[in-house]
């Protein structure tokens, strides 16, 4: 079994963030329940970074085909006659 290194720190909650943690994750898995949150919330952030960095790349006028719902069944609908095939 491979050890992750772990390293102790001190964190300050919120009283009553700490009674609800508390009540519901026993004492011996609050450590790795606090990892599993964290880890979460940082690949949130990770992909928020991402939408704000690549925000207006896509330009309506590049996809005409997709300006609309309309628009979309049309080009979904050539797409797919060509996935037919001849029954016989």
């Amino acid at each position: 079994m491979s050890t992750i290194a772990t390293q102790r720190i001190t964190v300050a909650l919120p009283k009553t963030l700490l009674t609800q943690l508390d009540a519901i994750v026993p004492a011996r898995e609050r450590s790795q329940f606090i990892t599993r949150a964290i880890e979460e919330q940082l690949a949130i952030l990770s992909q928020v970074e991402v939408v704000d960095e690549t925000a207006g790349i896509w330009k309506d006028e590049d996809y005409p085909y997709l300006r609309d719902e309309a628009a979309m069944n049309e080009w979904l609908s050539q797409l797919r006659s060509g996935w037919q095939r001849p029954i016989g």
